[in-house]
């Protein structure tokens, strides 16, 4: 008696990879290499040179002012011009800009303001660029790929930070911090290159609107016309403030002082980029129905690392902290980003963007530059505390909200503004798994 023949296997699951996609992710594995060593070598070289933790706090706070002086109108920028070309433009700045620091660092003559200075066209590019990089992305997807996609984008992104951190401590303490500043210039400069070849024909026209005041109050109102929106903008107008502080400022002196220098901190930052690729896998098959319930909890552990560095905790149960709080981040973000995606117009991608990316940064200026005071007044611990506390209550207060609580993933939901044949098959230019 013969057996049946087995029954042939499912074809296994592709990501969708269009020309867009791959290049998107290939040019932010390259950013991140370079930009998570760079933030360290900032930090240090400030250090090197003689300065404080009230320097520290300054020269972080020098890139985010102009991130959020410039943030609304690098949004209504891009949902008006090309957006590939608006990335491009941002890259451009952000590599010279790098690289002008680089050589006054190596060359052992940097000054506060000069470095001050730098770092602010830096953060001026990040204005230009992060509304339109997520506006990109998300008009590149079809909303039953989106969830997938953006847990694919972010790995592949949060990954690159693994070596990125590690290999910025490592090169810290080998060799002057101005060369890992000379590596994050080379990175932009090739990831601008690779922007340069997006696609945008898929982005229908845009009818002429009232101005840039106009774009900036639709902006607006679509912000303000959804409550979990606005609350969770709210929400990280806090928490990334005070994480900016811990980490940006705190961070690098507790590693300094209690944990060996630049390399254990190093270690520490790439744990929690190990936690993101964690976090990250897991989305890409877990999708919550309830996306900003399930998300805003993963909010809570982000109180960890301060309560970490505030003890301070030795190496090893930093770095198992960290990772827990990348795995955490990684839960909300993307369902933040699938909840963007299935919510916002097309056409109003980037200037709401825009609106969650300025709420996020705008007191991280302030939290930064008054890291430094805030120390010298209560003393480094007892602040560190204040930032953990500081997220639990916020991040508790937004689940009141009921459209928090609530709102629920759609099965399938057709992305507004594009046209359908606009939207990348699932068999489009073969499979994302192999653009590595």
């Amino acid at each position: 008696m013969t057996s049946a023949s087995p029954s042939p296997s499912p074809a296994p699951r592709r990501l969708p990879a269009g020309r867009n996609f791959g290049l998107l992710t290939a040019a932010a594995i390259i950013t991140s290499l370079g930009s998570n060593g760079a933030l360290i070598a900032a930090a240090f070289a400030v250090l090197e040179s003689g300065g404080d933790s009230g320097d520290v706090g300054l020269v972080a706070a020098a890139r985010t002012a102009p991130l959020v002086l410039f943030l609304l109108i690098g949004g209504a920028v891009a949902d008006r011009l090309p957006r590939h070309r608006v990335m491009v433009a941002a890259n451009t700045l952000n590599c010279v800009s790098q690289a002008v620091f680089a050589w006054l660092v190596l060359a052992g003559d940097a000054q506060l303001w000069q470095m001050m200075l730098l770092t602010a066209l830096c953060g001026t590019g990040q204005a230009f660029f992060a509304p339109a990089a997520e506006g990109m992305l998300m008009s590149s997807v079809s909303a039953e790929q989106a969830a997938r996609v953006f847990a694919f984008f972010r790995m592949s992104m949060h990954g690159a930070a693994i070596g990125g951190a590690a290999l910025g401590g490592a090169m810290i303490a080998a060799m002057d911090p101005g060369w890992v500043l000379a590596v994050d210039a080379a990175a932009f400069a090739v990831a601008g290159a690779l922007r340069a070849f997006l696609d945008v024909s898929h982005v229908p026209a845009r009818t002429p609107g009232g101005g840039l005041l106009a774009d900036l109050r639709e902006g607006w109102q679509e912000v303000v016309g959804r409550p979990w929106l606005w609350a969770v903008v709210l929400q990280f107008s806090v928490v990334v403030a005070v994480v900016g502080a811990a980490e940006a400022v705190y961070g690098p002196l507790v590693a300094r002082d209690e944990l060996g220098g630049a390399r254990p901190w190093g270690f520490a930052l790439a744990s929690f980029g190990v936690g993101t690729l964690g976090g990250a896998l897991l989305m890409m098959r877990w999708k919550p129905r309830r996306l900003l319930l399930a998300g805003t909890l993963c909010v809570f552990p982000l109180a960890l690392p301060s309560a970490g560095l505030a003890i301070p905790l030795p190496v090893t149960a930093l770095c198992a902290v960290m990772f827990v709080t990348g795995v955490a981040i990684e839960v909300f973000g993307v369902s933040w980003m699938t909840a963007l995606h299935q919510e916002i117009p097309e056409e109003k991608l980037s200037r709401v963007a825009a609106y969650d990316w300025f709420g996020s940064v705008a007191m991280v200026p302030l939290a930064t530059a008054a890291a430094g005071p805030v120390e010298n007044l209560v003393g480094r611990s007892e602040a560190l505390w204040g930032c953990a506390a500081l997220i639990v209550l916020v991040t508790a207060g937004v689940l009141f909200v009921p459209d928090v609580r609530n709102l629920t993933r759609r099965s399938s939901v057709k992305r507004v503004g594009v046209p359908e044949q606009a939207r990348p098959s699932a068999d489009t230019e073969g499979s994302v798994g192999g653009l590595g």
